[in-house]
């Protein structure tokens, strides 16, 4: 059994050392560059017009930010090799830190969830527009930047955890976009602290099952694509035919 277990878990990390570096590189570099511009934008005009759903998703994208960079931090450690102290290396990082970015994400959803529920009992006039025009770029940037990720998403679970934290905040900015159009047309201001509420509810479903594989994997338990009993029955059928 601990065969089978150490198989499985060299098996996961397989699939870490056929991520090219370079493109790691460059792909968390123009991630994070691009996202912290953006993060800048939306927090300057999500302040200027009171808008809660522009500062809530300035808050989750700064924390995608910060979880590209412990992301890329991690790659680097993969490179260092094993020692007398860690025998193993420093593979298991991407591991610990991709758990790591999904409890940032959990966490921000009280606060948000907090301020939505006062903004939506006392509700302020709010320039639909604007938030429309600033979602909007904010679909580019997410968008474009999760295509950096998509190709290596099925091979590292840390860059899985990149490519739908990106994609879930194109689906929020589209949101936006539309909740803005909505409150031009309608002064419904109500819809801007609902949609932070909603933003939460994304947050919780993108990061769920990363939280829950990154925890297993953490843990050393077995990798979700890999079937215990019939490595087991490959392994002992194996060994019959090798008479061991």
């Amino acid at each position: 059994m601990e065969h089978a277990h150490a198989h499985q878990q060299g098996h996961h990390h397989g699939h870490q050392h056929t991520v090219d570096a370079k493109d790691i590189n460059k792909a968390f570099i123009i991630g994070m560059v691009l996202n912290f511009l953006f993060v800048i934008i939306e927090a300057i005009v999500g302040l200027s017009i009171h808008s809660l759903s522009l500062l809530s998703d300035a808050g989750h994208n700064l924390a995608d930010v910060a979880s590209l960079a412990l992301s890329l931090f991690a790659f680097r450690l993969l490179k260092v090799r094993s020692n007398e102290r860690y025998t193993y290396g420093y593979k298991k990082t991407t591991i610990l830190v991709a758990l790591l970015n999904a409890g940032i994400l959990l966490l921000s959803i009280g606060a948000i969830g907090y301020e939505a529920l006062h903004k939506i009992v006392s509700p302020e006039p709010l320039p639909g527009k604007i938030i429309s025009l600033v979602a909007g770029i904010g679909i580019v940037v997410n968008s474009l930047t999760a295509l950096l990720f998509f190709r290596a998403k099925e091979k590292d679970l840390n860059m899985r955890s990149a490519f739908l934290h990106l994609l879930a905040d194109a689906l929020v900015s589209a949101g936006l976009v539309i909740g803005g159009i909505i409150i031009f047309y309608t002064h419904l201001y109500w819809i801007d602290p609902v949609l932070s509420l909603i933003i939460a509810v994304v947050i919780v479903f993108s990061t769920w099952r990363l939280l829950k594989d990154s925890l297993r994997l953490s843990l050393d338990g077995v990798p979700e694509a890999i079937d215990v009993t019939l490595e087991i029955e490959m392994e002992d059928s194996s060994c019959e035919e090798a008479d061991c």
